[in-house]
């Protein structure tokens, strides 16, 4: 069955950086697009990033744009998000997901990973 697994997340100051994992079995990830979205308390999910098939086109959400990277080793079946001057309201658990159709669309999402931004 398909299994995402994140890895990654922690406590960061302000400014700081992370890279998340998700490592992806189950299925032929080279087949598919991938992508992360996030949660915060008590709000819904917000799109984040997506990554094609062959890992050479993204997209991301504005609110991102110029600060995350994601990135992915089909050799591995692993999709990164590296993320960089982190601000508090990137604080949220964070989601691998799995892309067949649109590119802000997904069928399955791992169980997440926690950021935390706080001084």
């Amino acid at each position: 069955q398909v299994q995402l697994v994140e890895s990654g997340g922690g406590l960061v100051p302000p400014g700081g950086s992370l890279t998340l994992s998700c490592l992806a079995s189950g299925f032929t990830f080279e087949w598919y697009k991938m992508g992360w979205v996030r949660q915060a308390p008590g709000k819904g999910f917000e799109w984040v990033a997506t990554i094609n098939d062959r890992g050479d086109r993204t997209r991301y959400a504005d609110s991102v744009k110029g600060r995350f990277t994601v990135s992915r080793d089909n050799s591995k079946n692993t999709m990164y998000l590296q993320m960089n001057d982190l601000k508090p309201e990137d604080t949220a658990q964070y989601n691998c997901t799995r892309s067949p159709a649109g590119w802000g669309t997904f069928d399955f999402e791992g169980q997440g990973t926690q950021v935390t931004v706080s001084s």
